[in-house]
């Protein structure tokens, strides 16, 4: 088990099929950060609850929307015309490491949120899943069932 979000999301997301699921999710509006976030969570048995979810939304969402977005919006404009220009392709990297930066900033705030939450409290990561993707489990079954079978090792 992952003593850190970080660790956690780095070795979640090398696993075979994770990136795909995640950019699927991404997609479609999942904030991926946080979806990691309640995988981690499930996976160190800490109970899901309205509350603890919401609280996660709270510090996920604004910089998500503020500093993350606009990062991705950036370098997905450039792709195409970086193909053809080196100097803005290497600017397009260097928002790309800014982007994963401000996801890793993201994943310490959510970490930090979640920190005196008790452990080993339940076992399942549906709820977790369930609040973080806003109920759209069913719309992403295989990209979550990736996901889950990734945090659990199985």
């Amino acid at each position: 088990m992952s003593p850190d979000l970080w660790s956690f999301s780095l070795g979640t997301y090398a696993r075979p099929g994770v990136e795909a699921a995640c950019l699927q999710l991404q997609s479609t509006g999942v904030n991926v950060c946080l979806l990691l976030c309640g995988l981690w969570l499930g996976q160190r048995g800490v109970a899901c609850n309205e509350q603890r979810l919401q609280l996660l939304r709270n510090v996920a969402e604004p910089w998500e929307t503020d500093v993350v977005q606009p990062l991705r919006a950036l370098r997905t404009q450039w792709k195409s015309a970086a193909a053809e220009d080196s100097e803005l392709n290497g600017l397009r990297e260097q928002v790309k490491a800014l982007e994963l930066k401000a996801e890793r900033h993201l994943l310490l705030r959510l970490e930090r949120s979640a920190h005196s939450w008790p452990q080993c409290e339940a076992t399942d990561l549906a709820a977790w899943l369930e609040g973080v993707t806003a109920g759209a489990v069913h719309l992403h079954r295989d990209a979550l069932h990736q996901l889950r079978v990734a945090a659990t090792g199985a």
